[in-house]
């Protein structure tokens, strides 16, 4: 049987060396939460943490347990909007990644 790495681990190397993907990947978290897919929105973000600064980081940034933050994220998760957005605030400064929202009308 063939070997393979874990799911985790590729992310996260492909993460340290593709800035665009990086950046994809936080986008797509954000807009997953945006449009109330949040247990995608909350797996993705938990995938661009484990492969930027990781929730030990996170923790120590935020001042909460690093259990915690990874339950929040986890598949029963269920963070407050402060606790969310306080992430994603933490996240941007942390990473270098900004995102920026737009409003866009649909064409009725």
């Amino acid at each position: 049987m063939a070997l393979t790495r874990d799911f985790r681990d590729t992310v996260r190397k492909r993460a340290e060396r593709d800035p665009a993907f990086r950046k994809a990947l936080f986008q797509d978290a954000v807009q997953a939460l945006l449009a109330g897919n949040t247990s995608d929105g909350r797996a993705t973000l938990r995938a661009y943490i484990n492969a930027t600064i990781g929730f030990e980081r996170l923790s120590k940034v935020l001042g909460r347990p690093e259990k915690s933050l990874m339950r929040m994220f986890g598949p029963d998760g269920n963070p407050t909007a402060e606790n969310l957005l306080g992430v994603i605030s933490a996240l941007q400064t942390e990473t270098g990644v900004h995102l920026e929202i737009r409003a866009v009308a649909d064409a009725a």
